[in-house]
């Protein structure tokens, strides 16, 4: 019986272990840092950068294909990574978020319902995947909705996130400015 319990301890030390391990490591090269919607906001605080948003769904097969082919390409996570906060939102989350003095909640509706920051992020259209770029002050960029692959995504976050959005045309940078992929 003792050596049962020794056992099972043993196996509760190194689940903790490993999963204290586990929380405090950075991901690994090659995939994005995933944040959610608050960590972004407070990272935001003390080091100001554009944000990235991943509005998907989990039923959303186009959402799974995204992230296992264009967010997981090393180039495409080495740019958010470097470039952006890059936040992770479930449109149908439950949790509440607190934002600029206004609390944004799961709205039931239908089979599952919507989160009302999803919403406002997507100003209504509710499609996915949608991404979504804003400002370091959480100012709307642009939301971009549908599937794209990593060479199509890393030029246009490349534009956003190295700022070209504002002083270039994106046809004309596309054309002119765009680095190979």
């Amino acid at each position: 019986m003792r050596k049962a319990f020794a056992i099972l301890g043993s196996v509760v030390m190194l689940t903790s272990l490993t999963a204290m391990t586990w929380i405090d490591t950075p991901a690994a090269e090659g995939q994005v840092k995933w944040l959610t919607f608050e960590e972004a906001v407070k990272k935001s605080e003390r080091e100001k950068r554009p944000i990235f948003v991943d509005v998907y769904t989990d039923w959303c097969g186009w959402c799974k294909v995204m992230d296992k082919s264009t967010f997981n390409d090393p180039e495409v996570a080495k740019l958010l990574n470097e470039k952006f906060y890059a936040v992770k939102f479930d449109a149908e989350q439950t949790g509440d978020v607190v934002f600029k003095g206004n609390t944004f909640k799961f709205v039931p509706s239908g089979s599952k319902g919507y989160h009302q920051l999803a919403a406002a992020l997507l100003n209504n259209q509710m499609s996915y995947p949608t991404v979504v770029f804003l400002t370091e002050n959480f100012e709307m960029i642009q939301p971009l909705p549908g599937y794209r692959k990593a060479p199509e995504f890393h030029k246009i976050a490349q534009f956003i996130g190295e700022g070209h959005y504002k002083s270039v045309k994106w046809a004309e940078w596309e054309n002119r400015y765009a680095s190979p992929y």
